[in-house]
């Protein structure tokens, strides 16, 4: 049955289900059809629960979902040449995500954020972080997600600019695949939120949610929208 078939009719079951009209109320017919209504969407409830569950069992059968929100290096300022696998970033700061550098700073009223960004500074920063190679990731594909980045995020891998995601609400991900060698990589993310204000309230700066490695098999990217369900 279609959306809008649904659409229409539900008004009119709802009426039925809810109706004070004794005429309408003590009608056997309508009674009946009243408890096959009732009936029938509780089997429809059970049958969308019980997909639901059989799904998220499917999906974790054929993918892996590992958290890497430990050991980051993070630096605030803009730092050219940073995505760059031999950059030295031995002077950074070492933290665990997420991570908000604004609520971290100072509260002052001249700060370009104002009252919406809650005084506190904004700008630029770069976070830095080393995934040794792993033989579990051959034969596979392997993607990168980031849960939330505030904002216009952009990601580089050993070097290689694999996207920019501009605002930071969306959580996305990138294929890792193609730029994985033995050894050491390295995920290199610069983070922008110096044009502010960029909201009507307080946001944020940086990765302030989780980042997760993912490995899926070769064989489910035959079906793009398989491989979208998988990812997420």
């Amino acid at each position: 049955m279609s959306n809008l078939s649904l659409n229409f009719m539900l008004p009119g079951i709802l009426t039925l289900l809810t109706t004070n009209n004794p005429d309408i109320a003590n009608n056997k017919q309508i009674k009946i059809m009243k408890m096959k209504t009732v009936l029938s969407l509780l089997l429809l409830m059970l049958v969308g629960v019980s997909s639901c569950f059989e799904y998220n069992i499917y999906k974790e059968q054929y993918r892996t979902r590992k958290n890497i929100d430990f050991d980051w290096n993070f630096k605030l300022g803009d730092f050219p040449g940073a995505e760059n696998i031999g950059y030295n970033d031995s002077e950074w700061r070492l933290l665990d995500l997420p991570h908000d550098w604004s609520i971290e700073g100072e509260y002052d009223e001249n700060n370009e954020a104002g009252i919406r960004g809650a005084y506190l500074p904004c700008g630029i920063g770069w976070y830095r972080k080393s995934l040794e190679w792993n033989k579990a990731w051959k034969g596979k594909k392997v993607f990168i997600q980031f849960d939330g980045v505030y904002m216009n995020s952009e990601v580089w891998i050993n070097g290689t600019h694999l996207g920019k995601r501009p605002y930071g609400y969306i959580g996305f991900a990138y294929d890792l695949t193609p730029y994985l060698k033995k050894g050491n990589n390295v995920i290199a993310v610069r983070v922008d939120n110096s044009k502010v204000p960029s909201s009507r309230w307080y946001t944020g700066s940086g990765i302030y949610r989780h980042v997760w490695l993912l490995l899926l098999p070769m064989c489910m990217f035959l079906n793009g929208e398989l491989l979208s369900s998988l990812l997420w």
